[in-house]
């Protein structure tokens, strides 16, 4: 992929309300759409050989959505774990889930860790989903980890050593920093999404409404990665 390898995509799902809207549908109409974007999504993303492809299923601010809305989320949640965990398996995809599970129901939390321990050892695409996730969260939650680290092995902290030891008590400790976050529904903000991780990532804004998101908006985004010049705050060298 041009002068650098790309491995991970990460992906704000958004504009289901606005796909339902559009057809005088209900919003959770277009949930249930979204979810279908997610799976061929999914298909695509291993299709195309990508190591790490990252959705954000539901932030922590979502929960102040109507409780009618919250719930079918959820419901939709617990289906999507219980149909696809077997397909995600048999085409070699490993899930992890990233966020605060505590808020989650019980039944959803055990589909989770399912779905985990049946995938564990696959070595295909690397399927994250930040539920109930913020970066500010993550990064805050990080923090308390590794001064707590610290004071038990007795480091010293420094700007240096935080940065360098930060990251390993990330949500998303392990897995590389996306090489994309991709936006749908033409809004270009990036929501408390994986704010430590995005610092070097390429945005790409597309006007798609999630439900409609696919393969071709995927290469479309693998395609302007591409042109892209990376330099990570460094000058180009003459």
């Amino acid at each position: 992929m041009g002068k650098d390898t790309l491995q991970h995509i990460a992906i704000i799902m958004d504009g289901n309300g606005r796909w339902a809207k559009k057809r005088s549908l209900l919003r959770t109409a277009g949930h249930h759409q979204g979810i279908e974007a997610c799976k061929r999504t999914v298909r695509a993303a291993g299709d195309l050989g990508l190591e790490y492809l990252t959705l954000f299923g539901f932030s922590t601010e979502n929960w102040s959505r109507p409780a009618e809305e919250v719930n079918e989320l959820m419901r939709l949640l617990r289906m999507y774990l219980r149909s696809e965990t077997a397909d995600l398996h048999r085409n070699n995809v490993k899930l992890q889930v990233i966020g605060d599970r505590s808020a989650l129901s019980k039944e959803i939390i055990k589909l989770i860790e399912n779905a985990e321990k049946l995938t564990i050892n696959n070595d295909g695409l690397n399927l994250v989903i930040a539920l109930n996730y913020g970066g500010r969260m993550d990064i805050a939650k990080a923090a308390a980890k590794m001064a707590t680290y610290f004071q038990k092995e007795g480091v010293e902290p420094t700007f240096e050593n935080a940065e360098e030891y930060l990251p390993q008590f990330l949500m998303t400790e392990g897995i590389p920093d996306p090489d994309i976050l991709i936006r749908t529904s033409g809004e270009q903000r990036i929501s408390n999404f994986l704010l430590w991780q995005c610092a070097y990532s390429e945005f790409v804004y597309t006007d798609t409404l999630w439900p409609d998101f696919g393969e071709k908006d995927l290469r479309a985004a693998m395609k302007e990665f591409e042109t892209r010049d990376r330099r990570f705050g460094a000058v180009k060298s003459v």
